[in-house]
């Protein structure tokens, strides 16, 4: 037997349209599945890769949450001196004002005596 370009070979209809078919079929499913097998894998990757970056991300966000609460307590540390020294200010304004109203009563009085002292002086001086 040759089998050469000459030969001929006899097939029935149905069973050459079958071969078609079940070869299409065959073709089709296989890149399907492979589509499907790249759409899971894209997915995976990109799933690990956003893990990744949320995993590398976290140690970041808790850093930052620790300084943001200790900026907080040195914040409240610095408010309460403040106050402190609001109310020291204030303290000291009024004290302010009160010594120098005795500073003017004090002059008041150095004058009345020495008014007194005049007068009592000039009326020795003169009697």
């Amino acid at each position: 037997m040759k089998v050469g370009p000459e030969q001929a070979v006899q097939m029935p209809m149905k069973t050459v349209v079958s071969l078609i078919v079940l070869v299409s079929a065959f073709t089709f499913s296989y890149f399907q599945i492979t589509e499907r097998l790249n759409n899971l894998e894209t997915q995976d990757t990109l799933m690990q890769s956003d893990l990744l970056k949320k995993a590398e991300q976290t140690p970041k966000n808790l850093e930052i949450f620790m300084l943001i609460e200790e900026l907080f307590k040195q914040t409240d540390k610095q408010q309460e001196a403040l106050d402190k020294n609001i109310h020291t200010q204030i303290k000291l304004d009024h004290l302010e004002e009160q010594l120098t109203k005795a500073l003017k009563d004090i002059e008041k009085l150095k004058d009345k005596v020495r008014q007194n002292g005049n007068s009592h002086s000039s009326n020795n001086v003169s009697g």
